[in-house]
């Protein structure tokens, strides 16, 4: 039997107000605790990701994966069976992963790119059709970065570098990628976008600026591309604790917070 029983009120990022999340919950048969509520149904969810498909055979590039979100793609897609090329600019974090993607058991190449230089994406798009024989299941756009200002304050450099970063590159490795994505019959395409291509977060105008644009540029591939049978969707994450915004958001009210961990464990 289900009813509702939980209401809970978090604090928004800025603080001046709140959001509220209703809950349906199983009615308890006996006085467990929420925590062991909240266990069981974590274990549940972690378990579905056991054998949900397979990517064996298929192979994928995943620009920015040594850390953070995109260190956390290559290993989900290599899990599940995929062949995966990723980029970085530093070498030294670039090979401290490849060696332990190998050690792991991990089928992973990578490329040194810097994503803002049209130079470095045409020469890592010619790794990758080389690696791939010429085709290209799946890439994950991914690379990103963000300049945190007041919108008066940002300079034409700051505004250049950050377009280059995350808007320029996406459209231009989709370019280079459409051949190659054509190839196998069928493709994929993902961005990593984020809340703020959706609403308004402090100091962040431009890189949200940036985020929109990949919202809309992935409306118009899925249309555009949707005669080829390539699939283009955009995932638009919340803060996650990442080397890029660990030092901004306070770690208590992220990962700390009891009743956002409930809200993770549900969704």
């Amino acid at each position: 039997m289900w009813e509702s029983v939980l209401v809970l009120q978090v604090p928004s990022p800025s603080h001046t107000a709140s959001v509220k999340f209703k809950f349906q919950i199983p009615k308890p048969r006996s006085c467990i605790t929420i925590r062991a509520w909240m266990n069981k149904y974590s274990s549940i969810r972690c378990a579905g990701k056991v054998n949900r498909w397979s990517l064996n055979g298929m192979n994928a590039l995943v620009t920015g994966g040594t850390r953070g979100i995109g260190h956390a793609i290559v290993e989900e897609l290599c899990g599940l069976g995929a062949t995966v090329h990723t980029c970085a600019r530093n070498e030294d974090e670039l090979g401290t992963c490849l060696r332990s993607w190998k050690d792991e058991g991990f089928t992973v190449s990578g490329s040194l790119c810097d994503v803002s230089s049209q130079v470095d994406r045409q020469k890592l798009m010619d790794v990758v059709s080389s690696t791939f024989n010429g085709k290209l299941d799946i890439l994950i756009n991914n690379a990103g970065t963000n300049i945190r200002k007041a919108m008066v304050d940002f300079t034409a450099e700051d505004f250049s570098s950050l377009m280059a970063t995350n808007f320029e590159s996406v459209f231009h490795l989709c370019q280079l990628a459409y051949p190659l994505l054509k190839a196998p019959g069928a493709g994929s395409v993902v961005f990593t976008s984020s809340v703020s291509g959706f609403v308004s977060l402090k100091s962040m105008s431009l890189q949200g600026a940036t985020k929109g644009a990949i919202n809309q540029l992935t409306k118009y591939l899925a249309c555009e591309w949707a005669k080829d049978n390539i699939r283009s969707n955009a995932v638009a994450p919340w803060y996650i604790k990442t080397s890029m915004v660990e030092q901004v958001i306070p770690y208590i009210l992220l990962f700390s917070n009891p009743w956002l961990s409930l809200i993770n464990c549900v969704f």
